[in-house]
């Protein structure tokens, strides 16, 4: 044995004890040769142990031994991983890499016995653990001691966080290299309380900095601060360097430079989490970190003494485990979790005044937080720090360069090194790269994250080799620990083969750990998360154990909002980024070596993540989750991906509250590359990167870019404003609430010209001062397309306003300048000639086309509380004098006074103002409004003066230009004109003064007048709200003549009495102009207004029988009406006549409305005496007006006193209403007293009253109180009162009674026409009277009389004794069929016929052989019975006397019922009496095989050989009951009439019934319609036709009869030369039919009638049709509905039209704008024209105007034509030359307000339209009360509909209570009709 085997063996126990001597020997020879390398393997595995150079051993062999024992002593994992990195890195040959990987590289090689003897043991050399904190007992110190304790601890801790931190980073021994180069990162303050520099956006680090001399780290804390707590949060997205900067703090601490701390300790939460025991603080500081040699207590109790000088940086706040509480107390000596330490230290109840810094990603932060902490933004690297980075770390000048050229050339790897962990992994592949590629080509190789780390994979693996095997067990090892959120590992957790390839290429770290039981072992972790993320989502996309299902459901989206509730991050945040980098095709080759699979295996895993990609990017997203998914599409570089990513995001995409990188909107922007729709960005509450606006370069996409934040300073404004030239489509750019200053404006002030194509700039909330303000109002002249500058909330002075002014004025495209307090904002018209030359730089010089739009513009000035002052006026002034002409200028709120007010008043004239001076709120006096109002004297353009001292108001309107005056104004101005009850229609140049609430007095009046006199043109005066008082009124009233022709003078509020009234009164009289004046006493509501054509009375001044202006609308156009209205004035007799001897002197025609609460018996008399004086008077209303009970004997007498009165109407003794002729005509007049509680002691005083009135023609007594004894007192005396039309005594109370004495006053009242009695709910009670001359004729209708069978007899007597009694109808009247047997038996009136109506609800139970056994009891001949079942009615007519002889005629009729079976004796009795029936009906009735009805009826008709009629309609009739009816028909040879129309037969019943129709040649009317004609029954039917030469009507409609059917039918009507009717609608005969028919109507010369409606027809068969048609000289109806006739068959009709027509059919027939418009020429002044339907066609701008009007017309249908405001106009006009017209269909129109407006004008002047319908059209509630308004003016409409209509629920609610005849509802109201009809 030689001396180094000698050696080796003493110093070899673990050889001899293994057995393995010459394997140890070997390794300690091979590793002697590689001293740093071993020592690098031993801080790897070892970092918790050092040996102490005092006792190392002499001998390097004696140390490799000792260092081996070390490693051995760690336990086998570590031993095997060791022995791994040894095979691994270095050369050992293989005879001796197997023995040493199967000897000491498998596990179990070691029996338990042998573990355990060789455990961890402390050799010579190592230090021993230290001791826990209190372990030992507390010894006492002196201070010196302590002292000397602490300096010897502090020392310790300078030198531990010099080795662990100064060596730079990465550790040694790892391939990137052993010292990497640091440059410091962009920080970014976020609150008020950054230290040193307070400035929001302040960045700190200068990247050129050397390591020695980098001093800016000291600036992340405050020095100065006060006491408490000193906290610093550092917050940054993963690979920003927190870690690294924490680290970087104890290297310098360490070197010296942060002096100011004596203490630092750094703690990692990855590490605290580990810790689930309570500690103290000397627990955490000395037991965790770092313990003192000696006098543990001594030395805490210094870093108490001295906390100020201590500083603890805890690393990564998002990894916490356990969340703590901002509620958690601690006391000083307490204990808890390591996170509840950290919460009392940041609190300050644990070493108070410490320094703490935190690191953490970006999210909640938690509570234990202090709310004053100061947060630091971390953002990485900008262009200049990358550009350093990559200089220091390739140091060699040629590569260095050739690495500068790769990433200035590449701008998505610019991107990526934004991120500093980034950064360093591409100069590490940029290394590998160079070196084997050409330049320019490398970094082509690093597009995406995923690939950057696969390269590095590679570039770390053996040349040639890829180690599958170690990578997918690091990815299974990464993938477990986040699964479970584990990001430490233990020796265990790792095999050794995958330890050794971690420890090898650095991807594994190890540090020391403290254990729950004070214990240190050895963890491991990836040097960075995002790496353990790669390596998982290798084994995930890799990994066959992995399914698809498992793979896709990690690729999710995080939300990363910084306020939301989870504290901790998800640990796999970067995992689907790697997974959908890996999905890329790039990346296949990669996968398919690493998996072991072909490319169809690697390629479906890569689409299933595409797959769950393509389905997020379809969703709608968060802006958060939009940045995540862009990275992963980004990834993936799927351009088809990318495509439908960029199309799915909205227009406005926002992102709020969440920080964003330079990173984050590069990926953006790559994505939004493949989108062809512009996009709006918007980014509020962002904490934003300084320069990640860069990203944005060249973005085309983007068309508005909004950024708000307190967070964006100069630096940010530098980077936007580079970009901002690039971004070619951007229109609107925002940037509000940032902290830029000077610096940044005028960067931005540069860029903005280069964007020419910008339409809005908002920079509001900046703080901007008067030269930034400037400086940017100043660019606008650079924008030509610029429409909206925002520069609100801003400091400005007054000088900058007036600058701001000039700005305005001469920038030829500025239209308003508003500006109020801190509110300011430009709005801009681009110039057309500007606008097109964007690519050229805006040259002043080009000014010529400019100038000719300037001219045209008008500009709008809004200075309101700028603080302008009386001596700024003259100065704006001459600016505004200098500019365009002056749309609006506001100067409210403003100091100008009076003096100023009046300047201004005097230029206006000069300035040219269009619109409105607004002078509000500016310290005029009362004094200073006679001077405006001077000063306005010479401005003829002044429209509205109004000033009101009390609300501060003082506008001035203006004319404007004709040419500027149109569009929607027009419209506006339309409608205020309708709305405004004030309104009236003025001359162009009136002028509206408005003086209210100023406080005048009388003694202001004589100088406002003088003033208002020199005012030309004035139209409107407004004195309201003043105190004038009657001796001011008076006075006014005196100086009104001066001031020349108003059109209305406004006193309200002026306190004037009744005295002043009487006095405005006179001016009715003395001024032409007054026409109409309006008082409201107690309301103090005064107007005197002029004439105003065209307006109507008071809302229910007129009736529709006697419209009040209908009598003098022929006085001529020198015939101004006026009116007087007195409300709420209590009127006594003596002020009565006061009153009305004014009104004597007044001109007519005069209306008079007054109201008061009541008014005496005295006073109305004193009323009524002085009408006679009064001969102008038209119309009197006393309403609302309280008058007596005897007021209605009053008024019944005023047709005595005088005789001018034509109608009384008082109501409720509230509203009385006397309307008067125009002369003593006589015409009949009209009295009504309803629910004036009239009784018995008032009928024979009131009688005697109207006697004197020899032509009364109504009379209305309803709703008083007459009841029975009334009503007898009231028909005795009804000789003295000579009614010619008719009588209301409805709801009075009348019983059973009064009807009796009704009919037995009959026989001696020949004259009365009709009377009509109800006395159930409804109370009616009507008589109507002939007038003289007419024939006596009365119709009796009873209902609800309750009558019983003891009443019959009466009732017959009374029926029987009315001579001229032709008609009776008895409605639920009580008789039952027996009383109805009886009735008819006793009734035996005189000669001549009587109808007896029966309607009750037995009437359709009885059956037809019980009603025809009561009607064969009649005393008279039965000439006609029907019974309708449905309508419960049965109807009998008889005539008197009964005649034995066989008659001529009898009318039998059975309706809705079941013949039942046949009675012998019935029918014999019925042959009696029906022995000359005529007309044999039968409707809805069951004819089956079963019934006997059709026997009957047979017998019946071989009885009636002189039957004429014969009709059953809308019935089921067996083929054996029609063979019976066919018999029987074919004895009736004079049958003139048969209808089977709607009734079902079968094939073979049809045929039957065709064969009962041959030889019936006398038929003159043959109705079929709805009977299924086939080939033989249509032949059978075309045969008989052909002898029908007597047929004047055929209606053949639905029969299917097409078009060989129909040419058929032609031929066989050749014979019908009397055909009259021809109904063929709805049987598709086509054009070929209408051709058939278009031959044969010219042949028919007595055709009035033809109905062709729905048969397919089209422009060939239409064109033949009209030309046909136009022969039919008597033609009166045409239907030709529902046809594709087109605009051609209109054309033809219209050149032929027949001048007898009366009803046109066109509904949905194709027509347009030209056939209408012929149509509507040719219809024209057509005489008889009663109906016109033209619905359903696309008239469009051709709805037919009529110029001579319609004087027949009564119905006009036009729905659904999309008529629109335009059309209606000339359509409601044309309505008027109508005057028949009673229906007017415009629904589903496109008709609003103005349409609305028109028809409401024209409806008071249609005196018999009934219905309108204007359902589904566009009108508002402002055109719904337009049209209640028209309404309201007497018309005689029933119903409006106004169905679904934009007018909401309560509006329509609320306008229907006022004018119940509108109607909203679905269903339509149908109008009832009136009374006596």
């Amino acid at each position: 044995m030689n001396q180094e085997t000698r050696a080796s063996s003493s110093w070899d126990p673990i050889g001899l004890q293994l057995g393995t001597r010459n394997l140890w020997s070997w390794l300690m020879r091979l590793l002697s040769t590689q001293p740093e390398w071993l020592s690098t393997k031993m801080k790897f595995f070892l970092p918790n142990v050092e040996l102490d150079s005092r006792d190392e051993p002499p001998n390097p062999e004696q140390r490799v031994v000792l260092q081996l024992r070390m490693l051995h002593a760690q336990g086998p994992a570590t031993w095997q991983s060791f022995i791994h990195c040894v095979c691994m890195e270095l050369e050992v040959p293989l005879d001796l890499e197997v023995p040493l990987l199967s000897t000491w590289g498998q596990e179990d090689e070691l029996g338990d016995g042998e573990k355990t003897r060789l455990g961890p043991q402390l050799q010579h050399g190592l230090k021993r653990p230290h001791q826990g904190c209190g372990s030992s007992p507390r010894r006492k110190h002196c201070r010196k001691q302590q002292l000397e304790l602490t300096r010897k601890y502090l020392q310790l801790l300078r030198t531990s966080a010099q080795r662990h931190c100064g060596d730079g980073v990465p550790k040694p021994g790892q391939t990137f290299g052993a010292h990497q180069p640091y440059v410091p990162p962009i920080l970014q303050w976020s609150r008020a309380t950054a230290p040193l520099d307070p400035r929001e956006g302040a960045v700190l680090g200068d990247p050129k900095s050397e390591d020695s001399t980098d001093m800016s780290l000291q600036d992340l804390f405050n020095f100065k601060a006060p006491k408490g707590p000193r906290v610093t949060v550092l917050l940054g997205k993963a690979g920003m360097g927190k870690s690294t900067l924490a680290r970087r703090l104890c290297q310098k601490w360490a070197e010296g430079q942060l002096d100011h701390f004596q203490a630092l300790f750094l703690f990692e939460f990855r590490q605290l989490n580990l810790i689930t025991r309570f500690l103290t603080l000397p627990q955490l500081l000395f037991d965790l970190y770092l313990s003192p040699e000696a006098g543990p207590e001594a030395v805490f109790q210094y870093l108490k003494e001295n906390a100020s000088r201590v500083l603890l940086i805890f690393d990564g706040l998002d990894e916490a485990i356990y969340p703590c509480s901002s509620k958690d107390t601690l006391g000083p000596n307490g204990s808890g979790p390591a996170l509840t330490l950290f919460s009392a230290l940041c609190r300050g109840t644990l070493l108070p005044g410490c320094w703490v810094m935190v690191t953490s990603r970006p999210g909640k932060l938690p509570a234990c937080l202090p709310t004053e902490a100061a947060t630091v933004h971390m953002w990485g690297f900008d262009g200049l720090r990358v550009e350093e980075y990559v200089s220091r770390f390739f140091s060699e000048q040629p590569a260095q360069e050739v690495a500068l050229a790769e990433l200035q050339g590449n701008g998505h790897l610019q991107s990526l090194c934004a991120v500093p962990a980034l950064c360093q992994v591409t100069c590490l592949c940029l290394r590998h790269l160079l070196s084997g590629n050409a330049p320019g080509q490398s970094a082509a190789l690093l597009p995406t994250v995923t690939q950057l780390y696969m390269q590095m994979v590679l570039t770390l693996s053996p040349p040639g080799s890829l180690p599958a095997k170690s990578l997918l067990g690091l990815g299974e090892v990464a993938l477990r620990g986040l699964e479970v959120g584990k990001v430490i590992f233990y020796a265990g957790d790792i095999p050794p083969a995958i330890m050794a390839f971690g420890a090898t290429h650095s991807m594994l770290t190890s540090f020391c750990i403290h254990t729950d039981s004070g214990h240190q072992e050895i963890g491991y972790a990836f040097a960075h998360l995002t790496l353990q993320e790669f390596f998982a989502a290798l084994h995930l996309m890799a990994s066959p154990s992995v399914d698809k299902d498992i793979l896709t459901s990690h690729v999710t989206l995080n939300s990363h909002w910084v306020l939301r509730t989870r504290t901790r991050l998800n640990l796999s945040d970067h995992l689907p980024t790697f997974l959908a980098g890996l999905a890329s095709l790039t990346c296949r080759p990669f996968l398919r070596h690493l998996a072991q699979r072909n490319e169809a295996w690697v390629g479906a895993r890569q689409a299933a993540v595409l797959q769950v990609l393509r389905k997020l990017a379809t969703r709608k997203l968060t802006g958060p989750k939009v940045v995540e998914l862009c990275h992963y599409v980004a990834e993936t570089q799927e351009s088809e991906l990318a495509s439908l990513t960029a199309q799915s995001l909205p227009y406005q995409l926002p992102f709020h509250n969440f920080p964003l990188t330079y990173r984050d909107l590069s990926a953006l922007t790559s994505i939004l590359e493949h989108r062809a729709d512009p996009i709006h960005l918007d980014f509020e509450g962002c904490p934003l990167e300084p320069h990640c606006p860069e990203a944005l370069a060249g973005c085309e996409q983007v068309e508005t870019l909004s950024f708000k934040s307190r967070k964006c300073g100069d630096a940010f404004a530098e980077a936007l404003s580079r970009s901002l030239p690039t971004m070619g489509n951007l229109k609107i750019l925002g940037l509000a609430g940032s902290k830029i200053t000077a610096q940044g404006v005028s960067l931005l002030v540069q860029a903005l010209p280069l964007c020419p194509q910008l339409e809005e700039v908002r920079f509001q909330d900046n703080q901007l001062k008067d030269p930034e303000v400037l400086s940017i109002a100043e660019v606008l002249p650079h924008l030509p397309r610029l429409r909206k500058l925002d520069l609100s909330r801003s400091s400005f002075s007054t000088s900058t306003v007036l600058s701001l002014v000039k700005v305005a004025v001469l920038c030829p495209t500025v239209r308003v300048l508003q500006v109020r307090e801190t509110d300011l904002i430009f709005f801009l018209s681009p110039l057309e000639e500007t606008a097109v030359e964007l690519q050229r730089a805006p040259d002043p010089q080009e000014t010529d086309g400019q100038r000719k739009e300037a001219e045209d513009r008008r500009l709008t000035l809004r200075l309101q509380k700028c603080q302008l002052r009386v001596r700024n006026v003259e100065a704006l002034i001459a600016l505004l004098l200098e500019g365009p002409p002056l749309e609006e200028v506001d100067l409210s709120g403003n100091q100008l006074e009076d003096e100023g007010c009046r300047l201004l008043a005097e230029a206006a004239s000069r300035l040219h103002i269009a619109r409105k001076l607004d002078l509000s709120d500016s310290g005029l006096s009362v004094g200073g409004v006679s001077c405006v109002l001077s000063a306005l004297s010479t401005c003829q353009a002044l429209e509205t003066l109004h000033i009101s001292l009390l609300h501060r108001t003082a506008v001035l309107t203006f004319t404007q230009e004709p040419e500027k005056q149109g569009g929607t104004q027009e419209r506006a101005a339309f409608l205020d004109n309708l709305m405004s009850p004030l309104s009236c229609e003025l001359p162009p140049s009136s002028r509206r003064i408005r003086l209210t609430h100023c406080g005048f007095q009388t003694k202001h009046l004589e100088q406002l007048c003088r003033a208002l006199g020199g005012s030309s043109h004035l139209g409107h005066l407004d004195f309201s709200g003043n105190s004038l008082g009657d001796e001011g009124v008076t006075l006014l009233a005196q100086l009104l003549p001066g001031l020349g022709p108003l059109q209305s003078l406004n006193l309200s509020e002026n306190g004037v009495s009744l005295s002043a009234v009487c006095c405005l009164s006179q001016c009715m009289s003395a001024l032409q102009w007054a026409a109409h004046l309006d008082v409201s006493l107690e309301s103090q509501q005064i107007l005197l207004q002029g004439d105003k054509r065209g307006r109507d009375g008071w809302t229910g001044g007129s009736s529709p029988e006697f419209p009040a202006r209908a009598q003098f609308s022929g006085l001529g156009q020198r015939s101004i009406p006026r009116s007087f209205c007195l409300k709420e004035c209590q009127l006594e007799p003596l002020s009565l006549t006061s009153l009305f001897a004014t009104l004597e002197q007044c001109p007519g025609p005069l209306e008079v409305q007054l109201s008061c609460e009541t008014l005496s018996d005295q006073s109305l008399e004193t009323l009524l005496h002085c009408l006679p004086r009064l001969p102008q008077l038209r119309l009197l209303q006393l309403s609302p007006t309280g008058l007596s009970p005897r007021s209605p004997l009053l008024l019944a007498d005023v047709f005595s006193l005088c005789p001018r009165v034509q109608k009384v109407d008082l109501r409720s003794l509230t509203h009385a209403t006397l309307h008067f002729r125009p002369s003593e005509d006589k015409e009949g007049v009209c009295c009504g007293f309803r629910s004036c509680s009239l009784s018995l002691e008032h009928v024979e005083p009131l009688c005697c009253l109207l006697s004197k009135c020899d032509n009364l023609s109504q009379l209305d007594l309803a709703e008083n109180l007459l009841g029975d004894d009334g009503l007898r007192w009231l028909l005795e005396h009804l000789p003295q009162v000579p009614i010619s039309g008719s009588l209301d005594l409805s709801l009075n109370g009348i019983s059973r009674e009064g009807v009796w004495q009704l009919l037995e006053t009959l026989p001696s009242r020949p004259r009365v026409r009709e009377a009509s009695v109800n006395l159930g709910s409804a109370q009616d009670f009507w008589i109507h009277f002939s007038k003289p001359g007419e024939t006596p004729r009365t119709t009796l209708r009873l209902s609800e009389c309750s009558f019983g069978p003891e009443h019959v007899p009466r009732l017959a007597t009374s029926l029987s004794q009315a001579l001229q009694l032709t008609e009776i109808t008895l409605t639920r009247c009580g008789l039952g069929l027996e009383q109805l047997a009886l009735l008819l038996s006793l009734m035996r009136p005189p000669a001549g016929p009587l109808c007896l109506r029966v309607e009750e609800p037995w009437v359709g139970r009885a059956g037809v052989p019980a009603l025809l056994e009561a009607c064969a009891q009649a005393s008279g001949n039965v000439t006609e019975i029907s019974i309708s079942e449905t309508q419960q009615r049965l109807c009998v007519q008889l005539d008197f006397p009964r005649q034995e002889e066989n008659p001529e005629a009898v009318a039998f009729s059975l309706a809705h019922c079941d013949l039942g079976t046949h009675h012998s004796l019935l029918v014999a009795r019925l042959m009696e009496t029906c022995a000359r029936l005529r007309l044999l009906s039968l409707s809805q009735v069951n004819l089956p095989d079963t019934s006997d009805a059709s026997g009957l009826l047979q017998r019946l008709l071989l009885a009636l050989s002189e039957l004429r009629s014969f009709r059953l309609t809308s019935s089921c009739v067996s083929s054996e009951s029609l063979v019976h009816l066919a018999a029987g028909l074919g004895h009736c040879h004079h049958l003139e009439e048969l209808d089977f129309s709607n009734t079902w037969l079968s094939e073979e019943g049809t045929r039957t019934l065709m064969g009962a129709l041959q030889g019936k040649c006398r038929l003159r009317r043959l109705d079929l319609s709805q009977l299924l004609l086939g080939g033989s029954t249509l032949a059978m039917l075309t045969q008989g036709l052909s002898h029908m030469t007597l047929l004047q009507s055929l209606r053949l409609s639905g029969n299917s009869i097409g078009d060989v059917g129909c040419c058929h039918l032609s031929e066989a009507l050749r014979a019908a030369a009397s055909l009259e009717e021809l109904g063929l609608s709805h049987n598709a005969i086509g054009d070929a039919g209408a051709g058939h028919l278009a031959a044969i109507l010219p042949k028919l010369p007595e055709l009035r009638k033809i109905d062709l409606s729905a048969n397919g027809i089209g422009l060939a068969g239409g064109a033949q049709l009209a030309k046909s048609l136009a022969l039919c000289r008597k033609l009166e109806e045409l239907g030709l509905g529902f046809n594709a006739l087109g605009d051609p068959t209109a054309l033809g009709l219209a050149e032929g039209l027949p001048r007898h027509l009366r009803v046109l059919h066109l509904p949905s027939s194709h027509l347009g704008p030209e056939g209408a418009l012929s149509l509507g020429r040719a219809l024209d002044g057509c005489p008889h024209v009663k109906e016109i339907s033209l619905a359903e066609n696309s008239l469009a701008k051709g709805v037919p105007h009529f110029c001579k009007g319609l004087p027949q017309l009564q119905r006009i249908d036009l729905a659904s034509c999309d008529i629109d405001n335009q059309a209606a106009k000339g359509l409601a006009a044309s309505f008027t030359l109508c005057p028949a017209l009673e229906e007017i269909l415009l629904s589903w129109n496109l008709l609003g307000d103005e349409a609305a407006a028109e028809l409401a004008q024209v409806l008071p002047r249609m005196g018999r339209l009934k219905r309108v319908d204007l359902e589904k059209n566009r009108i508002t509630a402002c055109g719904a009360w337009l049209l209640a308004e028209g309404l309201a003016q007497g018309s005689a409409i029933q119903v409006i509909r106004l169905w679904n209509n934009p007018i909401p629920p309560g509006v329509a609610q609320r306008l229907q209570s006022q004018e119940p005849r509108l109607d909203f509802a679905f269903f339509d109201k149908q109008p009832q009709t009136p009374r006596g009809t």
